[in-house]
C-alpha cells in the first residue's frame, strides 16, 4: 500500500514523490542504472532492453529491480499495490515485449523519454502472470508517471484491457481503479482550507472551534480511498514553493498519510509501515530517499559519469551518512 503525489514548483520544476508502504521488508536502496543495460525476464527468455540511464530505489535480486525513479530525459514513475484489480496475460505474445509486473518500471524508464512517448511504447507491452521469485507470487501493480512537463498518467491492466489514464490530480494510491478514486472525490466538496461561516438555528449562533473546520470531514485512516483524498487536499492547498525547497514541501505533504509501525496491521499479523519516501526531481534528474529509520534524506543525481558506467552503481544507505553524488 502506498501514496504518490506530484508537485510543480514555483520555478516550473515537476517533482513525483511517494511513499513506499508495505510489510514485508524490500531492503531497497538507491540505485542507479546506466544506459543500454540487457535484463532478464521471468516472462520470457528474451528478456528485454534499456536506452536511458535512470535512478531509483531498488534491490539486485539477480538483476536490478527498481520500484520507482526518474531517467535522464525527465521522466519519473512509481509502481504501487494495485490487489484485486490487477489483470494480466497467461501467454506471451510475438512482437511484444513480454514482462513481469515488477519489471514494468525498469522497462518504462529506461525507454520512455515522456508519458505520450510511454503511452506510444505500452501498445506493445504485454504484462504476463509470472512470479517474482523474492516473495513467490505474481505482484498486482499498476503504475503513476509523470514528465518534465507535468503531464502526468496512471497505467492499469485491468480485465477489461489496458489503461493510460490522464491524471488531472496528480495523486494515486491503491486499489480499486483509478476512475473510482477521482468519482470518489465529489463526495468531499465540502472540504476547504478556509472555515466553513458561522450558522444560525433559530437564533441560536454556532461558530467553529478555531481555524480548521474547513477540512471536517476529511477521513483520516489510512486505507487508499482515504489516502487518496487527504492527499488530493493536500497538495491542492499546500504553499508553493521554489525548486530547493520542493522535496520539503512534499515532505510534509506526504507526513499526512505516512503509517508508523504498528498502527495497521494486516490479518496475518503483519505490519503495513512506510518504509521510506521517495522524490524524484525531474528536472535535476535528481532522486532523494528517505528511510523509515533514519529521516536523513539521501541524494544521487544523474552525472554523465554514472549514465554511461558499464555495470549499475548501488548507493547502500548508511546510518546519519548521505550519498550526493554532485558533491
Amino acid at each position: 500500500m502506498c501514496t504518490s503525489v506530484t508537485f510543480l514548483s514555483e520555478t516550473g520544476d515537476n517533482f513525483l514523490a511517494r511513499t513506499m508502504d508495505f510489510a514485508f521488508e524490500l531492503d531497497g536502496r538507491p540505485v542507479v542504472i546506466p544506459r543500454h543495460q540487457h535484463f532478464n525476464s521471468s516472462a520470457s527468455t528474451a528478456g528485454y532492453d534499456t536506452k536511458l540511464a535512470f535512478v531509483g530505489a531498488g534491490r539486485n535480486l539477480n538483476g536490478y529491480v527498481l520500484v520507482d525513479g526518474v531517467n535522464e530525459r525527465g521522466l519519473s514513475g512509481a509502481a504501487l499495490y494495485f490487489s484485486g484489480e490487477a489483470s494480466y496475460s497467461d501467454q506471451i505474445k510475438d512482437d511484444h515485449t513480454n514482462l513481469a509486473s515488477y519489471e514494468v518500471l525498469n522497462w518504462l524508464l529506461g525507454n520512455a523519454e515522456s508519458c505520450n512517448h510511454a503511452a506510444e511504447l505500452i501498445q506493445k507491452l504485454n504484462v504476463v502472470n509470472a512470479p517474482i521469485k523474492l516473495m513467490g507470487k505474481v505482484i498486482p501493480l499498476h503504475w503513476i508517471l509523470s514528465d518534465r512537463y507535468g503531464d502526468c498518467r496512471v497505467l492499469e491492466i485491468r480485465a477489461d484491457g489496458v489503461h493510460f489514464l490522464k491524471n488531472p490530480v496528480g495523486v494515486m494510491t491503491n486499489s480499486p481503479e483509478f476512475e473510482w478514486h477521482l468519482k470518489n472525490l465529489n463526495n468531499f466538496t465540502e472540504l476547504q482550507p478556509n472555515p466553513h461561516p458561522d450558522r444560525d438555528y433559530n437564533g441560536y449562533r454556532i461558530t467553529a472551534f478555531g481555524p480548521g473546520s474547513g477540512a471536517l470531514g476529511m477521513p483520516g485512516d489510512y486505507t487508499s480511498v482515504s489516502r487518496f483524498v487527504r492527499t488530493a487536499f493536500m497538495r491542492q492547498y499546500t504553499t508553493s514553493a521554489p525548486s530547493k525547497a520542493a522535496v520539503n514541501v512534499l515532505s510534509h505533504i506526504l507526513n499526512s498519510v505516512e503509517i508508523p509501525k504498528g498502527v495497521k496491521l494486516k490479518e496475518n499479523g503483519g505490519a503495513d509501515y512506510t518504509q521510506y519516501r521517495g522524490y524524484m526531481d525531474s528536472s535535476h534528474l535528481t532522486y532523494y530517499m528517505q528511510p523509515y529509520d533514519n529521516q536523513t534524506i539521501a541524494k544521487v543525481t544523474l552525472t554523465e559519469e554514472l549514465m554511461t558506467n558499464q555495470q549499475p552503481v548501488e548507493f547502500p544507505l548508511a546510518h546519519e551518512q548521505t550519498y550526493d553524488s554532485l558533491n
